[in-house]
């Protein structure tokens, strides 16, 4: 798997990448959701959720991607009725912040390494602990990056391949 676009949290009024998906916890409960579609081998889940943390608290407060019908996804795909922002009640885990320079690129997943990983706990939403790991640093000339490093977009498919774009 190519290493994996990640999400964003906007965390003590900036915006950090965030290598975990919180709402995969939701998808798998098994409620009604649309299907994404992923054009990119960087994105495979079709989706890239904005994540806040207010008082203590997780909300998903965006979600851009597109559905299987081709329409674009947004927090009313998956939560009618629920337009601005909705309470992760349903996470219970931790998420991964990566800080720093990037020590090893891995072509999978969320595996690269970076100098320091910040990590928030949190239980049924709410933020239960909050603690840095130092892993150690980066060789010289190294970039902080927090997404994939190459990636292949897809077309769309079409039904009709005499059909232009």
């Amino acid at each position: 798997m190519t290493a994996q676009i990640p999400e964003t949290l906007l965390l003590d009024g900036q915006a950090v990448a965030m290598m975990t998906n919180p709402l995969n916890e939701y998808l798998a409960l098994g409620g009604p959701c649309p299907e994404f579609r992923s054009g990119c081998t960087a994105l495979w889940r079709g989706y890239v959720g904005t994540w806040e943390l207010r008082d203590e608290r997780l909300y998903l407060i965006e979600l851009t991607g597109t559905l299987s019908t081709g329409e674009p996804a947004s927090l009313e795909s998956v939560f009618p009725g629920f337009g601005q922002r909705v309470f992760a009640h349903w996470f219970s885990g931790t998420v991964r912040l990566p800080q720093g320079k990037r020590i090893q690129y891995v072509h999978m997943g969320y595996g690269s390494r970076f100098e320091r990983d910040e990590w928030l706990s949190f239980q049924d939403g709410v933020l239960v602990d909050r603690r840095v790991v130092y892993n150690g640093v980066a060789p010289s000339g190294a970039v902080a990056s927090f997404g994939p490093s190459a990636m292949t977009v897809f077309p769309a498919r079409r039904d009709n391949p005499g059909e232009t774009p």
